[in-house]
């Protein structure tokens, strides 16, 4: 009988348990997108670099996966976020070229604040929103400058940060600028929508700091916080206390180090918050860049590829990336198929439990590649466009369409620095990837607006100067 009454609570203590541990497994979990911009590919301590001091980040590559072969779907920030943000190629919506006002050609079907993300595409907090998200995105916006591109009317609860595509990292003196048309309209520090007051500090502080703010009086519910820190694109700005961590290195290299220094003290600062909280196990975190650093601009280091934004080179259109949720994913993993920021959306609203939901992607679910369930590659065919200039990702082999040469077939299983071109070794291979590339372009939209045309010639002047692999 006493045998019966303790079997009886040892099968009801681990019913118990295992019903606390799926409620568990099944909640919603908190996400963190933190999005870097203009670093370069090697520079991060979890990337193999030796000069940059980025603990924080470390962390949480060890806490989770590295993604050995991370991309972008664009060699430059507008476009790339605009992937990001919706889960597709954003060629097919007609968001091809940067947008950067003053740049457009004087035949540009638009110019100005009318560039931006079309109002008939739902972003990743549009999706999370519907499941229950509270949504906030501090940073660098850069998806229209016009009121009906804001990020509070593109799913958004909360904003902080500023709508165009760089500013200063210290306050403006002159917080005048309330004309849209003002050239620095776009650059003010705004909260919500149409209030713009610059704050005083460092921004990448600020940044970070609100963040964990946002934690704090979110913890009772699920939030989705979209960190894109201008951090380290131009100007080159830093603090004072920061340059000194780094005095055996002069010019921009210093100015990169201490930048991405506070950038990693930042993210310190929103880690700890979790951790505070006790929120860190059912948490996602991924943190990515939004093209491959311009290394003639800040001194980023693509290490180990050749290339650098702008161009299709794999060092403008790899990037660093990382994730962690310790609920869900192992820590300490390497993951070696090609992964895409367009796979980030279905991801976590598969992860929110509202999958079903997204209906139209060019992404997929990473976990289920994560853990194993799946084994084949997330992406047998993966593509890029810019105009003329475009990439086609056939598994290993990748080709590469330009405006001024023939066109560069390169197999990256053992050739990842791209100096070994096999296009006349593998004509017929040349032939089918340039049919199914031309096959894919016409599935896609015109482009919205238009670069002057002397930046095609900048970009691959770009690439020539950087078309050797850089080293650590």
């Amino acid at each position: 009988m006493k045998a019966s009454i303790i079997g009886s609570l040892v099968l009801l203590s681990s019913t118990l348990s295992f019903n606390t541990f799926a409620e568990e497994v099944t909640e919603q979990p908190n996400i963190i997108l933190i999005f870097a911009d203009d670093a370069g590919y090697g520079d991060f301590g979890f990337q193999g670099s030796k000069v940059m001091q980025t603990p924080h980040l470390d962390d949480i590559a060890q806490q989770g996966v590295i993604f050995e072969q991370g991309y972008v779907s664009d060699a430059t920030c507008g476009p790339s976020r605009a992937g990001l943000m919706t889960g597709k190629y954003q060629q097919r919506f007609g968001y091809e070229e940067i947008n950067v006002p003053g740049f457009m050609s004087d035949n540009s079907a638009l110019d100005g604040t009318e560039m931006g993300l079309p109002l008939d595409q739902l972003t990743m907090a549009d999706y999370l929103k519907k499941q229950g998200y509270k949504t906030a995105v501090f940073g660098k916006w850069h998806l229209g400058s016009a009121d009906r591109f804001h990020p509070l009317n593109r799913g958004f609860d909360e904003f902080l940060g500023f709508r165009g595509g760089d500013r200063s990292y210290f306050p403006y003196p002159d917080t005048t600028h309330s004309d849209i048309n003002d050239i620095m309209y776009d650059k003010q520090l705004e909260k919500g929508m149409g209030n713009f007051e610059e704050r005083e500090g460092y921004l990448t502080d600020i940044l970070g700091d609100a963040a964990a703010d946002f934690i704090e009086r979110n913890q009772s519910d699920p939030f989705f916080i979209y960190l894109a820190f201008n951090a380290v694109h131009t100007p080159l700005e830093s603090k004072p206390e920061d340059l000194k961590q780094f005095p055996h290195l002069t010019g921009k290299h210093q100015e990169l180090a201490a930048m991405t220094l506070a950038m990693d003290r930042a993210t310190g600062v929103v880690m700890d918050k979790l951790d505070a909280l006790n929120l860190t196990d059912n948490t996602i975190v991924v943190f990515t860049n939004d093209n491959g650093g311009p290394s003639d601009k800040n001194a980023s280091n693509n290490a180990p590829l050749a290339g650098t934004k702008s161009n299709h080179l794999e060092g403008g259109i790899r990037v660093p990336f990382i994730m962690s949720w310790p609920a869900k994913i192992k820590e300490n993993q390497r993951y070696t198929y090609p992964v895409s920021t367009i796979d980030l959306l279905p991801t976590f609203v598969a992860a929110a439990g509202g999958l079903d939901t997204v209906t139209d992607t060019d992404g997929v679910d990473l976990v289920p590649y994560i853990n194993g369930e799946n084994t084949s590659r997330p992406h047998p065919v993966m593509y890029w466009k810019k105009e003329t200039r475009a990439v086609i990702r056939d598994e290993d082999w990748k080709l590469i369409r330009y405006p001024d040469r023939p066109a560069e077939l390169y197999n990256l299983a053992s050739d990842t620095g791209e100096q070994h071109d096999l296009a006349a070794k593998h004509p017929e291979r040349v032939r089918a990837m340039f049919k199914s590339l031309f096959d894919w372009e016409l599935t896609l939209e015109r482009p919205r607006w238009l670069l002057k045309r002397k930046f095609e010639k900048y970009d691959l002047d770009r690439m020539d100067k950087y078309r050797e692999p850089a080293t650590q």
